[in-house]
């Protein structure tokens, strides 16, 4: 399995402010889109259901973004979202969005698992550490991160 989750997204008119340039949050909704497709593509964990019914939240904690060049309207920027750590029960992920070989912005996240019924954050469910054990750097093993 790949340790980068790679999509392809073109840039709408909704995307954009009046210069006709991607509005710098909706950077945001598009990384959204991207965590919430990395966990039901890839890790094979139904976000929807992990919300609704399981009802395990996962918030961003922190967030670094640097925006090197502006992307525009019928442009298509791909997506690229790797492990850089994950924890007992946060994540931290890297992403990076480019437009051939030029880089638009980047994006450290850090995700924390909670319980949307307490607001609390939880351990990360035994299930989703093991599809994202599959991401996780070379150095941690499973064992590790639920240690």
């Amino acid at each position: 399995m790949s340790a980068i989750f790679e999509v392809p997204v073109r840039i709408r008119f909704s995307h954009c402010d009046p210069a006709g340039m991607v509005f710098f949050p909706q950077y945001l909704v598009l990384t959204n889109a991207l965590v919430e497709d990395w966990f039901t593509d890839r890790l094979n964990i139904d976000y929807a259901h992990m919300i609704g019914q399981r009802r395990i939240g996962l918030p961003i904690v922190k967030l670094e973004c640097e925006f090197s060049r502006p992307s525009r309207m019928g442009e298509t920027v791909t997506l690229s979202l790797s492990v850089a750590s994950i924890g007992r029960r946060s994540i931290r992920l890297d992403i990076v969005g480019q437009c051939g070989d030029e880089v638009r912005f980047r994006a450290h996240q850090v995700l924390v698992t909670t319980s949307l019924e307490t607001g609390n954050s939880i351990d990360i469910p035994d299930d989703i550490a093991t599809a994202l054990a599959m991401f996780a750097p070379q150095h941690q093993s499973l064992q590790e991160l639920r240690s």
